[in-house]
């Protein structure tokens, strides 16, 4: 068994305050960062370099396309990452499935960032992509699943129904801390969202709250607040013989 800490943050192409992005991420001390709207243009490399390294992670996967990536602290080993665009429509976003596959106390499981559309049609078809990838990622790496990301829908919803009937809610399932992730300034809706298979464990998710936790730099950081999911994750069992 390991224990995992998973951090799910949009980030807004780092045009509020990187610093308190970086402030944020290190008071909650991450073993996993699934982040949404890193830099994807002009210097887009070293931009996430270095958001990386003032979190004290390195990167493990994603590419320039759509703003995601996925971020490591230095004790988790990559053992193989992917990068999927999701089917495309005339005039709206690209949108895209980081994967990294890890490995941390002995046990390997997959982290994958998405960023879902605002429209509910490409939203819905591109759950059901998701699915398709992270199933086929699933039985080719022999590990369970974490998807972490900004859903930009509200839990009940068509497409939250589609991953629900996959994957656990991870809030549902511990709610601790906070609730609504979004706006950072004035929170009133949940639609960042960490989703585990059902093997895994949660202990606890949501947003940091109380004494310890960095809310002064919330507003500054970005416009949605962290998700933070505590997570148990055991190794895959082998099929049964025959």
């Amino acid at each position: 068994m390991a224990a995992v800490r998973l951090l799910s943050y949009n980030v807004r192409s780092l045009r509020d305050d990187p610093a308190a992005v970086a402030r944020v991420v290190r008071a909650v001390a991450p073993d996993v960062v699934c982040v949404q709207e890193v830099p994807r243009f002009w210097a887009w490399r070293l931009k996430r370099r270095r958001l990386a390294r003032a979190c004290g992670l390195r990167v493990a996967a994603g590419r320039r396309p759509c703003g995601l990536a996925v971020l490591t602290a230095p004790h988790v080993r990559r053992v193989a990452r992917e990068f999927h665009l999701l089917t495309p429509d005339a005039g709206l976003h690209r949108r895209a499935l980081a994967i990294a596959v890890l490995e941390a106390g002995g046990v390997r499981f997959i982290a994958a960032s998405t960023h879902l559309d605002l429209a509910d049609a490409p939203r819905l078809r591109h759950a059901g992509e998701i699915l398709t990838h992270l199933g086929r990622a699933r039985a080719r790496y022999r590990a369970p699943v974490v998807l972490a990301g900004d859903v930009n829908e509200d839990p009940g919803g068509e497409s939250w129904k589609v991953l629900t009937s996959h994957f656990q809610d991870a809030y549902a399932a511990a709610p601790t801390g906070g609730e609504p992730t979004f706006s950072a300034r004035d929170p009133r809706r949940r639609i960042d969202a960490v989703f585990t298979d059902p093997s895994i464990r949660t202990a606890g998710c949501g947003v940091p709250t109380g004494d310890t936790a960095p809310t002064a730099d919330y507003v500054r950081a970005t416009d949605h607040r962290p998700l933070l999911a505590d997570l148990v994750i055991g190794r895959e069992r082998p099929p049964p013989p025959g």
